[in-house]
């Protein structure tokens, strides 16, 4: 199995350019452990091997699963395959093999390596393994990602819907760097909140244009996405690379444990446009802030395709685990009545249908629905299910409209 697609720096701290351009994992410190993940569908014994090979000098490879160590010599020759020895793997799951270069001994300088390979020979002849196996449609950026999974609100039929409303509270410990928490989700955009560096969180508003491209600058003039408003401290600009369109922003430093609250207004103009304006706040605060009013051309409609995600977007975190809650969902109609949400279906993106990544779950617990991604965990939640929440009729939004800035 390529380490491209299955392995991270997990030691001295998470991050760090892991993989060299061609593919390989270099190990140049014993001070840093590379971890390579792989899923096993049931009990066996498993014989390990490394491809790879030494650089100037021989160098020795230490390997840990679990509690067993084995180790390797490799030989600054080409790369060749070098057996590690065997382990035993007592359940179904992942399996995790941290490698690690040994100290250097008798005062003389530790040699490096670069590995390319895990090789895995199973005892069984019908046991399955899961794992990026090939970059086809780059998927060894994709894979190190991790999964990305998705709420589909069940919307009321035969109305139409002007605004989204919707809560997440993300647990302590699960504000993993690189995740974007998506509460508010609709046919043209997207609305929620990241952790983009140890020091910096922001919140982010995102309409696409009708043009479709990855690159904003082919936008015709009568297709871009134009910023009506948007609040203090607001950055709004074209964004690119994902589809193309308009993208506001701000930084605030949201919390973990705290439940924050999110609000989406979906109106046609009357002139074959639509107007999108989204408000945020921290719901103990009862407080909303405008991040921004875009006109969307060529686009005349009211709320479709309400949804939630949870994505990680930094592939040197694709083996930390995070989470959030999704609750207290509600949509209104264009009559000004709100309508409680509490059925939502689990979908995931082709890295978890293709098995490519296994970690992946979702569901309701009890007045709220969760998901959760990354981090190897060996329990998935099946796809394409329906949950449905207990009721939280008591918090329907209290929304003074006059009050709400503009």
């Amino acid at each position: 199995m390529p380490v491209a697609g299955n392995a991270f720096r997990t030691q001295p701290e998470p991050g760090g350019r892991s993989m060299r351009r061609g593919g390989s994992m270099r190990l140049r410190d014993s001070g840093e452990v590379y971890s390579i993940y792989f899923h096993v569908d049931a009990a066996d014994t498993l014989e390990l091997g490394l491809k790879g090979n030494a650089n100037d000098r021989p160098a020795t490879i230490l390997a840990t699963i679990g509690e067993t160590k084995l180790s390797c010599d490799l030989k600054p020759t080409s790369a060749k395959t070098y057996p590690l020895g065997e382990i035993e793997v007592a359940k179904a799951g992942y399996v995790r093999v941290d490698l690690q270069l040994a100290p250097a001994a008798n005062g003389e300088a530790s040699g490096s390596a670069q590995i390319t390979d895990l090789v895995v020979t199973p005892a069984k002849a019908d046991l399955q393994l899961d794992y990026v196996q090939t970059n086809d449609g780059n998927m060894f950026y994709w894979g190190r990602r991790g999964p990305s999974v998705h709420l589909s609100y069940r919307l009321p039929r035969g109305m139409n819907l002007t605004y989204a409303y919707s809560e997440i509270t993300v647990p302590v410990g699960q504000d993993q760097m690189g995740t974007y928490f998506m509460a508010n989700g609709f046919g043209e955009g997207y609305f929620g909140m990241q952790v983009n560096s140890p020091t910096e969180r922001r919140v982010l508003f995102s309409i696409w244009s009708p043009f479709r491209t990855d690159n904003p600058n082919e936008i015709p003039d009568e297709d871009r996405v134009a910023t009506l408003a948007k609040g203090k401290n607001v950055v709004a600009k074209d964004f690119g690379n994902e589809g193309s369109g308009g993208q506001s922003f701000f930084l605030y430093p949201w919390e973990a444990g705290k439940t924050y609250r999110f609000l989406t207004e979906v109106k046609p103009d009357g002139n074959g446009n639509t107007l999108y304006t989204s408000w945020f706040g921290d719901k103990a605060k009862d407080e909303w802030r405008l991040v921004a009013t875009f006109r969307r051309p060529k686009t005349d409609k009211h709320l479709t395709g309400f949804h939630s995600f949870l994505e990680n977007f930094s592939p040197e975190q694709g083996h930390l685990q995070r989470s959030a809650h999704y609750g207290n969902q509600w949509v209104c109609d264009v009559n000004g009545k709100w309508h409680e949400i509490t059925r939502a279906k689990f979908t995931g993106d082709n890295t978890a249908r293709g098995r490519h990544r296994l970690d992946y779950a979702g569901g309701s617990q009890t007045d709220h629905f969760y998901l959760k991604n990354c981090g190897f965990f060996s329990e998935p939640v099946d796809l394409d299910q329906t949950f449905e929440r207990e009721s939280t009729a008591g918090q329907q939004p209290a929304i003074d409209w006059d009050q709400l800035p503009r």
